[in-house]
């Protein structure tokens, strides 16, 4: 045996074993292999995050006086002006000649994926994300970088699906490992990663999702803490509620938190809406403007600003210097991501909570003189009120505060700071979700029909019909005789240009039985039920295959291009077995 005809049967085998894996992958219940693929992404989420923090952390370290990150506040005034100014304006030049239109980034490109074309990303927002958000942190822009690692993240779970030929519905959730895996490497928090993934992007607690992703979070987790070590993200003190007469002050931040979610969307709203038809560069040059001079009068708003965090947790930052701060980063994260700098949101939003939450347990202390008010525990629970609101995800927020603090302390604060912030932010203010509002910026919806993320969840494989037949249009009876011998359910009739009708076999045999003198039988003659028919690829979901149905199919054939120009069809589709997968 030569060496190229053993390398032709050993890619032979390999591709049945992957064919028969994509056949498996269609299911629901296709757990082992899901979760074999959520530890391979969460391997390549991770190492990507890995990357991109190095790669930003160690260019401020090579620039920022005194060689430390974020250190903005020491650079002279006049280069805190420039240095967002040339940021967006390498941005600008970089999406002009690269972006052909894809200047919609983070967690709400992610959503629009999954919402719009059944989690598939491209490697051209991978490029974007990477060097875009970068650039945007490196140069001092107020964004942060956890949206940018979900969609790192979540690129590197559907680009490898996409690379695999992978079903749709194993995309969607490969996706998923990787939003996991985003938030879980960048604070070291795996368990609230999990929780944002389910709550926020797939929005669905299914056990065929729930251990693929919790296996992309932790591996995700564990190559973070390999190179970066096990520290948290923020400096965490010492936390406890020792009294519940601080009960009204803890619904008081959680009043505020909200209203401060509120405003934060609203002004989010109403700044992407009135430069919608402004060309990007523009958009984008006029944000480092705004920036630059931002930065010139309140450094501490550049960057993600942990450094800034760290300090309003300890209690370290004076009430008027909180209340410049927090008004300066409102408005710079603002003119940021409302003008399209590719960044994150929940940096930002954790800075603001922070800041608002070490200013309320100030002015506490102050008023009632009581020296049991925490500062560092209120600018915590605003964290977790600010993330919670905002995000409308509670859970998610909550889960960070427990990892990130390691103390059932905060849990009965933290739950009610995050209630009383999200009630007020949806129903005193009528507010969405800062990313559903967002979505709705663009034109574009999240649908979280139930029947929808149920058909989503499998693919077109899992119910088609795999005993038919594909006879010509015209056949002797013997030839339908033998057919028939096969015990065919359908018969997915032939012509000229491939099928144009499907049969129940059931029909040809009673015509047989009817017609015992026929010879040539045209099976689009006889009296017998005729579907019309239209293809839908291999890898589809169940809820592509509806909407083919519904647009006007009567059933369908699935098939996949084997070989340029060669295309095999492994079954045919019918509305009852679609709409059998969710009356089950």
């Amino acid at each position: 045996m030569t060496k190229n005809n053993l390398k032709q049967q050993v890619d032979h085998w390999s591709e049945k074993r992957l064919e028969r894996l994509r056949l498996h992958l269609s299911r629901q219940d296709a757990l082992l292999q899901l979760s074999l693929l959520g530890l391979l992404t969460g391997f390549l989420a991770g190492t990507v995050i890995v990357l991109f923090r190095v790669v930003v952390e160690q260019t401020q370290a090579g620039f920022l006086p005194e060689g430390l990150v974020e250190n903005y506040e020491a650079l002279a005034p006049w280069l805190r002006f420039l240095l967002p100014i040339v940021g967006a304006l390498i941005i600008a030049l970089f999406f002009h000649w690269y972006a052909r239109g894809e200047t919609v980034l983070g967690v709400t490109c992610v959503m629009e994926r999954m919402a719009y074309h059944q989690g598939y990303m491209t490697l051209r927002s991978f490029v974007l994300q990477f060097l875009g958000a970068a650039t945007a942190i490196i140069s001092g822009h107020s964004v942060g970088r956890e949206g940018p690692h979900i969609l790192l993240g979540a690129a590197a779970g559907s680009l490898l699906g996409q690379r695999l030929s992978l079903p749709n519905n194993s995309i969607r959730t490969l996706l998923g490992c990787g939003t996991a895996a985003g938030i879980a490497a960048s604070f070291n928090t795996p368990l609230a990663g999990v929780i944002f993934s389910l709550e926020v992007v797939m929005m669905e607690y299914s056990l065929v999702s729930f251990i693929p992703v919790i296996l992309a979070a932790v591996t995700a987790t564990g190559i973070s803490i390999a190179v970066f070590g096990n520290a948290p993200a923020f400096e965490i003190p010492p936390l406890t509620l020792p009294s519940l007469a601080e009960i009204p002050v803890v619904v008081l931040l959680g009043l505020l938190v909200g209203a401060l979610s509120a405003l934060f969307i609203q002004l989010m709203q109403m700044t992407m809406a009135r430069v919608v038809r402004v060309a990007y560069w523009q958009r984008i040059l006029f944000a480092g403007l705004l920036m630059g001079g931002i930065g010139y009068l309140v450094p501490q708003s550049m960057g993600i600003g942990y450094d800034t965090v760290n300090s309003a947790l300890l209690g370290e930052l004076g009430i008027a210097l909180l209340a410049a701060i927090l008004l300066a980063k409102l408005l710079a994260t603002v003119a940021c991501l409302g003008l399209g700098i590719p960044g994150g949101n929940i940096g930002p939003l954790l800075f603001l909570g922070g800041c608002l939450g070490s200013l309320i347990g100030q002015i506490a202390t102050q008023i009632f003189h009581h020296d049991t008010l925490g500062v560092g525990f209120y600018a915590l629970l605003g964290m977790g009120a600010m993330m919670g609101a905002t995000l409308q995800a509670p859970l998610a927020a909550l889960t960070a505060m427990m990892e990130l603090t390691y103390s059932p302390h905060a849990i009965m604060p933290g739950m009610l700071a995050i209630v009383v912030a999200g009630l007020t932010v949806t129903h005193l203010f009528g507010k969405e979700s800062l990313f559903l509002t967002l979505m709705r910026a663009i034109g574009k919806d999240y649908d979280t029909n139930p029947v929808m993320l149920a058909l989503r969840r499998s693919g077109v494989a899992s119910v088609m019909h795999r005993h038919f037949a594909r006879p010509e249009r015209r056949l002797s009876r013997d030839q339908a005789e033998s057919l028939l011998r096969e015990e065919p359910e359908w018969l997915l009739i032939q012509g000229d240009g491939g099928p144009v009708s499907l049969m129940p076999a059931v029909d040809l045999v009673r015509y047989l039985k009817t017609e015992p003198d026929a010879g040539e039988i045209d099976l689009m003659e006889i009296p017998a039920q005729r579907i019309e028919v239209m293809p839908i690829y291999l890898q589809a979901t169940l809820q592509e295959a509806l909407s083919l149905l519904n647009s006007g199919a009567e059933a369908l054939y699935v098939e996949r291009m084997t070989a340029p120009g060669i295309r095999h069809i492994y079954g045919v589709l019918t509305r009852e077995q679609v709409e059998s997968a969710y009356k089950i």
